[in-house]
């Protein structure tokens, strides 16, 4: 899988775990809606650093911690 697909996913699980639908979770983290989907719909090469502290943050979780998953292992993504 790519990176980015990598990230779309994660979000996703977050956006389970902490019961919030990715509306909401544009709206918290103060991240544009359209941002957001093209983020989620795999249409964002190289996401900003900044969007995903902003998620973090609305989660109230550590950066690390979004990367902590096996989401992100070595053999599971692409270049």
């Amino acid at each position: 899988m790519k990176f980015k697909e990598a990230i779309s996913l994660r979000i996703y699980e977050l956006c389970d775990l902490y019961n919030y639908i990715p509306n909401r979770l544009a709206e918290l983290s103060a991240t544009p809606p359209t941002t957001l989907r093209a983020l989620l719909s795999n249409k964002v090469e190289n996401p900003s650093t900044l969007i995903i502290f902003r998620i973090c943050k609305t989660f109230n979780i550590e950066v690390k911690e979004f990367f902590n998953s096996d989401l992100f292992k070595l053999e599971n993504i692409d270049d």
